[in-house]
């Protein structure tokens, strides 16, 4: 592969959009600052050719493919793409053959696994060898978190970089570039588009480069010419192309905050209609369904807490169904929540509880633990009291002592006072029982 044609070889006139505007260096790469920005490690590496193996960890859609082409053309590496879901030990070990042969001529070989977490264990072990003895600069892409889905050799000789997705002031970059090219753009078409237009690609896009440029131009392709040949991307053609309907919404505005509001206080007010109904809005509008999801997780032990324990429970399961298969998939599981949450007792019994317990700490911040309950590993912690008239509790009688566990200016406060809404009337009898326990004359 003659390397001055790494990006050229794949630039055709019929290539999608995005393929044809992929960066073709670092100058023309948007985002992924804090790994790219001047002095950051990444950027020090490829300049000054000192890449080692990397798993590259992001979404769809940031870069990682680009970043690995741009990495081979810097280091003038021999750069080869390995498909997880198409290949084999087979075409690993040919792979790794021919590696090992352009090493003994001095020439490195940058491989490239695109989903390399759809690798089973003994494949990722067929590269550990040719990783050890520098035959090849492993790069893997995946979309999962490597902590879990790649073995711990393959990992210890890896350095993972975690990629973000991209802003929308990034995505209205590579679109306005796309625009203007007239190399390998849409420059040579007389293209009218406003910035609100290209503002809303952005926000549907949900940091997804590929995803905006392809839906630029099939909103390019959807355009019917006017008399003097412009192509207008108005709203209403970009609504053809989407097939749905843009909403009022902007993630970065007063709506974003209004609609995630109405969500949170319609779940509040236990209306399950009202809260599936401004889920839909936010999440046809292109919001993060994985920002959804943790406020319900907040919400699940801000407004329900132990009146309903399970609670909790549903909003992780809803975060990880939506963490495993994304839009427009997980849309149900986040309802599913949604509904539950807006269905079960209501106690925030809990968010009372630490607001006062969190005042409480940093007003006596200086205030030290009671000598009882310090821990006293050495002998002079020991010399000096720590630990002196500790009582254990399964020494006693129903597992509690008549001990006091808060500092003295505090002692006897109460933070967490359970209601009698749904099963936390349950836990308000068991700490009454247990406050009996502890204190018998009170």
């Amino acid at each position: 592969m003659q390397q001055g044609s790494l990006f050229e070889n794949d630039i055709k006139i019929n290539s999608p959009l995005a393929d044809r505007m992929r960066p073709r260096n670092l100058d023309e790469f948007v985002g992924q600052q804090h790994l790219l920005g001047k002095d950051r490690v990444l950027r020090k590496l490829i300049e000054s050719d000192s890449i080692t193996s990397m798993i590259l960890w992001g979404p769809p859609g940031v870069g990682k493919t680009t970043l690995a082409r741009i990495i081979a053309e810097k280091t003038r590496a021999h750069f080869e793409t390995f498909s997880a879901v198409l290949s084999g030990i087979k075409e690993i070990k040919d792979v790794m053959k021919q590696a090992e042969e352009r090493r003994r001529y001095g020439r490195r070989t940058l491989l490239f696994i695109d989903e390399i977490h759809r690798f089973n264990k003994s494949q990722q072990d067929a590269f550990l060898p040719y990783v050890e003895k520098g035959d090849i600069i492993l790069i893997g892409a995946t979309t999962e978190n490597p902590s879990f889905e790649l073995n711990s050799a393959l990992l210890s000789r890896s350095k993972v970089f975690v990629l973000n997705p991209l802003s929308t002031d990034d995505l209205m970059v590579l679109l306005k570039r796309a625009v203007a090219d007239r190399d390998r753009g849409l420059g040579k078409l007389k293209i009218k588009v406003e910035d609100d237009v290209l503002y809303k690609i952005s926000i549907f896009s949900s940091g997804d480069a590929r995803m905006a440029l392809n839906t630029l131009e099939l909103a390019a392709l959807s355009c019917r010419p006017e008399k003097d040949g412009t192509l207008s991307i108005t709203e209403k053609v970009l609504e053809e192309a989407l097939q749905k309907r843009t909403l009022l919404y902007d993630k970065k505005g007063e709506e974003h905050y209004n609609l995630i509001s109405a969500f949170h206080k319609s779940m509040r007010n236990s209306d399950s209609d009202a809260a599936v109904y401004w889920l839909a809005r936010m999440l046809e509008a292109g919001e993060d369904p994985l920002y959804v999801a943790r406020r319900m997780i907040r919400f699940a032990s801000e407004d329900v807490g132990l009146a309903d324990p399970r609670a909790l429970e549903q909003a992780v399961a809803a975060y990880q169904a939506a963490h495993f298969t994304g839009m427009p998939e997980c849309a149900v599981n986040l309802a599913q929540a949604a509904v539950y949450l807006s269905l079960a007792p209501k106690s925030n019994a809990l968010y009372v509880g630490y607001n006062a317990a969190k005042k409480d700490a940093l007003n006596t911040l200086a205030e030290p633990v009671p000598l009882h309950i310090r821990n006293a590993p050495t002998r002079l912690m020991k010399e000096l009291g720590y630990g002196d008239g500790y009582k254990y509790a399964h020494d006693f009688e129903n597992k509690i002592a008549d001990m006091e566990c808060l500092p003295d200016s505090l002692k006897d406060k109460k933070y967490y006072v359970p209601t009698e809404e749904g099963e936390e009337r349950e836990f308000k009898k068991r700490k009454e029982k247990l406050e009996k326990l502890k204190n018998p004359g009170a």
